[in-house]
């Protein structure tokens, strides 16, 4: 019985070679860093001949002989596969179970900190019966390209609302029936008449059919969106995602075609093109703020041209509409205009726009304002400006305290572009105005003093320079331009001329530039019925203080 051990021993030596055959799992000895890797020539020299050395003793020998009858035990026979397996795991070829490495091991990953260790995902594990997984949440849709589609009740009474409208003509609505349609289904002015009309007929057929309309206006989503992205869709053209000046001259052709405060200027087309013009213009120097000439949605939705076209559609009366469409405000425009260009060739020079206002402005800043650096001329002949660069100017020297006209006039200030304005930046403007005062016999006023005031007036955050940041806080801005480069008003706002601010006092809602287009127009239809324009002026404007020279 002692020497059964070693009859079996050549047997279990042949098991144990079999096993000396398999690679050693290296990493299960946990070497320390400073340790070569096992891949270099000298250590794998010496962990075969260490691990030749254990398969040798008898320890070794006895323990290979019991797992082998271990197996036979099990029916394993002679399965090499079965063997295998019950072999221990750094004995396995290839490594099919591995335990897992040591946290001292360089291979070990880091897990996510929310994920427990140890803790395998149980859900994701592909054993599992889809049954037993929890089912996903569904994410609602939160993005429609076509806009989120309406309610279905509020898509079926906007279909039985278009049933109404379209009811006995079988053929389809013409444009000047279609009105109904835009103010009453559409919600919106009937000044988008046209532009829709023929947005829907793209064939020119001169009809919408109930189904084109339907297609249009409902199956695209269009209905649920707000009125300004609605407009900006109608207008703008396919592949654009901004409005240009010609896609808002349909809306102003539908408007003077069908206001009735417009009639008269049917007989004068002329004067319809170059209301039009003006509108526009007015419109892109109010929203347009960076300038570029081309509108976008953000900037539509942020300005008031919706409200104003809805204003126009329920007034009859169309200078009462003070926001871009007064007739009035256009005529004041023009007149100003045609009475600087002396030649008549639509363009004005600097000598030209030196005696706007009875020479109320600076050298100075008339030399800034033709270097165009608040703003590029729109003509193309040099030194000249067009009736465009026109309206930006005018509406901003007659109304300084709105921002296009604030970052108009601080432009033209800041010299050298830095987006502040110093001392002797200030100091270079007034120069001139002191040597105009002087000229007319006035006590002049040290520019020190006139410096505190100033100061005073805008409040900066840095005494020592001045931002636009912090005119858009003031209002009193327009004082701080005219005492610069405006002698005229300067001298009016010294004398606090009780008329004017008893008027500002009874009509708080009107900006300066409607007080301006009112007086103005007031003086120019005088005018044009021969009457002497210095009296009539004398009734709504002191003309010594508006024209001291």
């Amino acid at each position: 019985m002692v020497e059964a051990p070693a009859a079996h021993a050549p047997a279990d030596l042949s098991a144990a070679a079999q096993v000396s055959a398999l690679p050693l799992q290296v990493d299960l000895l946990q070497l320390p860093p400073e340790v070569p890797a096992p891949g270099a020539p000298a250590l794998r020299g010496v962990l075969d001949r260490l691990f030749a050395h254990w398969l040798s003793l008898p320890d070794t020998a006895a323990l290979v002989a019991t797992l082998v009858q271990k197996a036979k035990a099990t029916g394993g026979g002679g399965g090499g596969a079965v063997g295998a397996a019950t072999l221990p795991s750094m004995m396995l070829q290839g490594g099919a179970a591995v335990p897992p490495l040591s946290p001292r091991s360089p291979r070990l990953s880091r897990k996510p900190s929310g994920l427990g260790a140890g803790q395998p995902n149980r859900s994701a594990s592909p054993l599992r019966p889809a049954a037993a997984r929890p089912a996903k949440e569904v994410i609602p849709q939160f993005y429609f390209q076509d806009g989120r589609p309406p309610p279905y009740e509020v898509k079926k009474q906007c279909i039985s609302t278009v049933d109404q409208l379209f009811a006995g003509h079988s053929n389809g609505l013409r444009a000047q029936e279609f009105r109904m349609v835009t103010r009453e289904l559409c919600k919106l002015p009937t000044f988008f008449t046209t532009v829709l009309f023929y947005k829907i007929d793209k064939e020119s057929t001169g009809f919408v059919t109930r189904e084109a309309f339907i297609d249009f206006w409902v199956n695209s989503n269009l209905m649920s969106m707000d009125s300004a992205t609605q407009v900006f869709t109608i207008l703008k053209k396919p592949i654009r995602n901004y409005l240009t000046k010609e896609d808002l001259k349909p809306v102003l052709k539908d408007l003077l075609d069908n206001h009735p405060g417009l009639e008269f200027l049917k007989s004068t087309p002329e004067f319809q093109e170059r209301y039009a013009e003006t509108v526009v213009y007015r419109i892109f120097y109010s929203l347009n703020r960076i300038g570029s000439g081309y509108l976008t949605l953000r900037e539509l939705k942020r300005g008031n041209l919706l409200s104003a076209l809805r204003h126009a559609d329920d007034e009859e009366d169309i200078n009462k509409v003070l926001r871009y469409f007064s007739y009035e405000h256009f005529y004041v425009i023009y007149c100003k205009f045609w009475e600087l260009d002396t030649d008549h060739d639509f363009l004005i020079d600097k000598e030209n726009l030196i005696k706007y206002g009875n020479h109320a402005l600076t050298y100075r800043i008339v030399d800034r304002i033709f270097s165009e650096v608040p703003r590029k001329f729109t003509s193309k002949a040099q030194g000249k400006m067009g009736y465009e660069d026109f309206v930006h100017f005018i509406l901003s020297e007659e109304d300084k305290s709105t921002w296009p006209s604030q970052e108009y006039w601080f432009r033209c200030l800041d010299l050298d572009g830095n987006g502040i304005l110093t001392h002797n930046e200030l100091q270079f403007f007034f120069e001139e105005q002191l040597h105009r005062m002087e000229c007319m016999a006035q006590e002049p006023v040290l520019f020190e003093d006139i410096l505190c005031q100033l100061i005073d007036m805008i409040g900066p955050e840095n005494e020592g320079y001045l931002t636009l940041k912090d005119f858009r806080r003031c209002k009193l801005s327009g004082h701080f331009f005219n005492i610069l480069f405006n002698l005229n008003k300067f001298m009016a706002f010294e004398a606090r001329d009780p008329f004017l601010i008893r008027q500002m006092r009874e009509e708080p809602s009107l900006t300066d530039w409607d007080r301006f287009a009112r007086r103005e127009y007031v003086r120019l239809a005088m005018e044009e019925d021969g009457e002497d324009a210095s009296n009539a002026s004398g009734d709504v404007w002191d003309e010594s203080l508006e024209s001291p020279f």
